[in-house]
């Protein structure tokens, strides 16, 4: 089954998107901040990411944005899972390279066909 990386930095929305996906069958990894993200995504090379926007440090539209110029995950989808429901931004993020805009919460549903869209 496809790995999922969420990027997100808090733990409720963490604990609710893990519970969805594992549910659905999809191993899961974690980073709580855009650079361990980037990290993890180089390493482990998941299938797909679920990134927030707001974050400590780095932000999601920054991560997003160095994963697609990264040769090594340039291949991996992003898909922003965020509260910013903003016309600006759902363009903003698509411009650093996101396959995907969700706003939380999330449904199952939309998650998981997303999910299934981006990555094949």
């Amino acid at each position: 089954m496809a790995t999922v990386l969420i990027v997100d930095d808090s733990p409720t929305e963490m604990h609710q998107l893990v519970g969805l996906l594992e549910k659905n069958g999809y191993t899961v990894l974690a980073a709580e901040s855009g650079e361990r993200g980037v990290t993890i995504a180089k390493s482990e090379q998941p299938d797909a990411i679920l990134m927030d926007i707001v974050l400590p440090g780095l932000n999601g539209f920054q991560a997003t944005r160095q994963l697609n110029k990264a040769r090594e995950t340039e291949h991996i989808p992003v898909v922003m899972v965020t509260t910013k429901d903003q016309e600006t931004d759902k363009v903003w993020g698509m411009r650093q390279g996101a396959k995907a805009y969700l706003t939380k919460p999330v449904s199952e549903k939309s998650l998981i066909d997303v999910l299934k869209e981006v990555i094949g």
